[in-house]
């Protein structure tokens, strides 16, 4: 399976964004030259926001133009159909409700069988989550101190379109997430019109 790779601060760095989440990811952000200081052509303002959002869901460029032609069908507007198809990704949800502290480590755990998908073992981290869908830790796997850690003492959790049931170890995607509701800093037309000039 194709996986993102490398240093995830110095991927932060270079895009110029928090894209991981670490609190400390920005730190060294400053210290030196930084390539988005440069002035950038249009065309370099679309494709550093188009590997803004792939940084922020750790996606292939391959899978990721899948996304953006399948939203491109979509009725609703298309940047929004397109973070919305990314959101609700089994390995992104899994970080979203706290049974990981990053995505990367959320989709190893999806990987290794530890997430159920409505009582059934899902390990494809691209699995759409649907609305409804309830996801939660195996039974043996809610033995692990660090599973257990990060579930009950993510204190960042409070996005609107999730719940979660700490007895259960598990959460459920209420509705849609709104666009404004989704915690990334992306503009979503200039990724749309990157793909629109070469699909």
């Amino acid at each position: 399976m194709a996986r993102m790779k490398g240093p995830r601060f110095k991927k932060c760095r270079r895009l110029g964004l928090n894209v991981c989440g670490h609190p400390k990811a920005m730190k060294r952000a400053n210290n030196g030259q930084s390539r988005t200081n440069r002035k950038l052509s249009y065309y370099g303002i679309q494709l550093l926001e188009k590997q803004r959002l792939r940084g922020y869901y750790e996606v292939m460029e391959k899978q990721f133009r899948r996304y953006v032609k399948a939203a491109i069908k979509d009725r609703e507007t298309t940047g929004v159909s397109l973070i919305r198809r990314l959101e609700c990704r089994l390995d992104n949800l899994v970080y979203r409700m706290g049974f990981s502290s990053s995505i990367r480590q959320a989709r190893q755990m999806v990987v290794h069988g530890h997430i159920l998908v409505n009582g059934k073992k899902v390990d494809i981290p691209s699995f759409a989550v649907s609305v409804g869908d309830v996801i939660s830790l195996k039974e043996k796997s809610r033995k692990n101190e660090m599973f257990k850690t990060n579930f009950l003492n993510n204190l960042l959790f409070s996005l609107p379109y999730l719940s979660k049931n700490e007895a259960d170890f598990s959460g459920k995607l209420e509705r849609k997430p709104e666009r404004e509701e989704i915690p990334i800093e992306i503009d979503d037309h200039l990724v749309v019109e990157f793909y629109s000039k070469i699909m």
